[in-house]
């Protein structure tokens, strides 16, 4: 796989309560991913960027919530998370401070 491909297929981290537990209690990190994104891209790429060995990669399609702004009514965009499980000991650190 290419590197700009690469580079394309993570978005950013996801936080909120759900994943700070998933970090907590089994040591997953959850990424916001492109759409097009498959597991073994999603594996590659966080490897490749983080330095880290990846265990397991779960994928899950987020739908987007409807909205209403007044009397318009909308829809958030669908998206694409990924929990990303890391082997044992490993850890990214996305703060950079050491």
């Amino acid at each position: 796989m290419s590197r700009e491909r690469l580079m394309n297929v993570l978005l950013e981290p996801h936080v909120s309560e759900k994943a700070t537990q998933a970090a907590d209690q089994a040591n997953q990190v959850v990424f916001k991913v492109s759409r097009d994104a498959t597991k073994g891209e999603v594996r590659e790429a966080v490897e490749h960027l983080f330095e880290v060995k990846v265990v397991d990669v779960q994928v899950v399609n987020v739908k987007g919530k409807a909205k209403r702004f007044g009397a318009l009514r909308g829809r958030r965009s669908d998206w694409k998370k990924a929990y990303v499980r890391l082997a044992e000991g490993q850890d990214i650190d996305f703060l950079g401070a050491e």
